[in-house]
């Protein structure tokens, strides 16, 4: 038995986490198990012709830690096909979270819809009804979309983007070698290769980071605590709350670029660099996530190296001047 919502959850922002808090008190009060199911990949990379420039807020490894760490007991992810996309309603709850997935009460909000026929809450009512599933309303919080957190990102806009999803945003990745162009300069960084090749990366420019090297407890090295998914190879599978990883990080701070470093002449390609204040040892081949603060500055092109490095003095200071601030 379980009480069931389901839906993408791309960021997991705060209009999610209203509807997985509504999830997780239903269920307690149910004395059954909150179960969130999910869909991989996003609908759109399979339905619509602009899914190459689709961008996620979230890996399905992040998505479901964030999940978990809200109380939902299971996660359950869905192979999302043209074919599962041609089913209706009655059919998606009949045979996948009933049948599947032992779906005895369901949240769904006013303003959702779900299947082929698009069936909104009151359609959902009937099905369920005859289904014996109980329906639970669900209250929306705000004017908050997935879409607009992007289109914030997208612009630079850390801040607002944060704001909606109730946390830092941020990118999880490993240290790779670089041109080493930062050490020369006296500022030198850590290299991210992402995770999530689709993981959003927000606008070029310089911002104040959060930095943090994930680890499993009872583990002497540093760990990927936020994998690659592996390949989607079964219709689902469960994650069990009793799997979450139990995390521990070392935390520092820095100030991290994006861009393709006009300045240098290095090519078009986008890179992340973060400066690690503090911080000057061997990392290459870790884990590493950052989380954005504040965008300082956008990417300029300097007339000179020395005009870049009296840049990153300022930038740094600027960050170091903020830092205090927060801690006051």
């Amino acid at each position: 038995m379980a009480v069931i919502a389901t839906g993408f959850f791309d960021g997991v922002h705060l209009g999610h986490r209203s509807v997985v808090g509504q999830l997780v008190s239903a269920a307690r009060e149910r004395g059954t198990d909150s179960v969130i199911v999910t869909f991989r990949p996003h609908p759109r990379a399979v339905l619509q012709q602009d899914a190459p420039q689709l961008r996620l807020l979230t890996s399905f490894s992040e998505k479901r830690e964030l999940l978990l760490s809200l109380g939902v007991d299971r996660v359950e992810v869905i192979q999302f096909s043209r074919e599962f996309a041609g089913l209706t309603a009655e059919q998606y709850i009949r045979d996948w979270l009933v049948g599947r997935f032992g779906c005895t009460a369901m949240v769904f909000g006013y303003d959702n819809r779900v299947g082929s026929d698009g069936a909104d809450a009151s359609a959902v009512r009937g099905i369920a009804s005859r289904l014996g599933v109980e329906l639970i309303p669900c209250t929306a919080l705000g004017d908050i979309s997935s879409t607009k957190i992007r289109s914030a990102l997208s612009a630079g806009e850390v801040e607002a983007a944060s704001a909606m999803l109730g946390y830092d945003y941020f990118l999880n990745g490993v240290v790779v070698s670089g041109n080493r162009i930062g050490r020369t300069l006296g500022f030198p960084t850590a290299n991210m290769q992402l995770y999530e090749p689709l993981k959003l990366i927000p606008e070029n420019g310089v911002y104040l980071v959060r930095v943090e090297f994930p680890t499993l407890a009872g583990e002497s090295g540093l760990v990927p605590a936020f994998p690659v998914a592996p390949g989607i190879t079964p219709v689902s599978c469960g994650v069990s709350g009793a799997d979450r990883m139990n995390q521990g990080a070392r935390v520092l701070y820095g100030m991290c670029n994006i861009g393709s470093r006009p300045t240098v002449n290095l090519g078009a390609n986008i890179t992340i660099e973060t400066n690690i204040f503090g911080f000057d040892e061997d990392i290459y081949g870790l884990p590493l996530r950052i989380s954005f603060m504040k965008r300082l500055r956008g990417e300029t092109r300097f007339s000179s190296t020395a005009a870049l490095r009296d840049q990153l003095a300022a930038d740094r200071a600027a960050c170091l001047s903020l830092l205090s601030q927060i801690a006051k």
